[in-house]
């Protein structure tokens, strides 16, 4: 059986049907009462454990970052530190949050770490605290989550598509939108190697291809929906939020193709079926 942290979020919820995974959530385990968390592992001993729940409030958190860190860096510390006193493999999702977000070159998962905000900052404290319980463990660092549950940018564009004949959406932000399908499917794979004693542990990132602004994202979701809504272009200062966000949000997955086999899959096909999902299409 493989453990997994989380249940109504969008990664959690594509885990949750796949075979031999069971979810659990905060109503089992809250993740801001880290010890819960160790005992319900202790309890359970299972094949692997997947944490893939988090504080995902990046505005919020610049007003709670006390309890971010807590639910991102002291909870998967302690996950991590009992799989690695019981030999259980430990996956931790993260984010691209962790780097300065600057520049445009794709960020790889051994380049310097620097976040701009609270968030990022409570994302990287996990990712130390599980490298420092010496487990078999992989940190999987992604980027623009959506998926059909939730909330997320494909659900919201399709509702502001639907209200506005214009939307103004910044350009200058460049990532990939990764489907939270993908990312289960990824940290499975990524179990199986760990559970094999493969000694594949270290941080890896996942994200979907190609490289895209949000706004060029929005267009290509009102026009798979046929929106007829029009996206004006702006800056990310034109558009002021409480935390920074990242202007270049590229990953490098090559290590993770290299070591594990996964290819970064094209988002385009994956938001297609995340709209047929919805029953977006006639």
């Amino acid at each position: 059986m493989i453990l997994v942290f989380g249940k109504n979020g969008q990664l959690a919820k594509e885990l949750a049907v796949l075979e031999g995974v069971t979810c659990v959530g905060r109503e089992v385990a809250d993740l801001s009462n880290p010890d819960a968390c160790s005992t319900l592992i202790r309890a359970l001993t299972p094949a692997a454990v997947i944490n893939a729940a988090a504080y995902t409030a990046v505005d919020k958190a610049e007003d709670e970052e006390e309890l971010a860190t807590l639910i991102n860096g002291t909870a998967p510390g302690a996950m991590a530190a009992v799989c690695a006193e019981l030999a259980i493999p430990f996956i931790h999702v993260s984010t691209d949050y962790v780097f300065a977000g600057t520049g445009e070159a794709a960020w790889a998962p051994a380049d310097p770490v620097a976040p701009q905000n609270a968030y990022g900052r409570s994302k990287l404290a996990g990712e130390v605290a599980v490298q420092k319980a010496a487990g078999a463990f992989a940190i999987l660092r992604t980027s623009w989550v959506v998926s059909a549950h939730g909330n997320n940018f494909v659900k919201t564009m399709l509702r502001l598509g639907n209200e506005r004949k214009k939307l103004r959406i910044v350009s200058d932000q460049i990532g990939a939108p990764t489907s939270a399908r993908a990312i289960a499917v990824a940290c499975l794979t990524i179990v199986d190697a760990l559970i094999a004693r493969t000694n594949k542990s270290g941080v890896y990132h996942f994200q979907s291809t190609p490289y895209t602004s949000w706004a060029d994202f929005a267009r290509m979701i009102f026009a798979e929906a046929g929106l007829s809504c029009e996206v004006e272009d702006i800056q990310s200062s034109l558009y002021p939020t409480p935390a920074t966000r990242p202007l270049n949000s590229r990953l490098d997955c090559t290590t993770l193709k290299n070591i594990f086999g996964i290819s970064r899959p094209d988002w385009h096909a994956d938001v297609r079926d995340i709209l047929k999902d919805l029953e977006v299409y006639p």
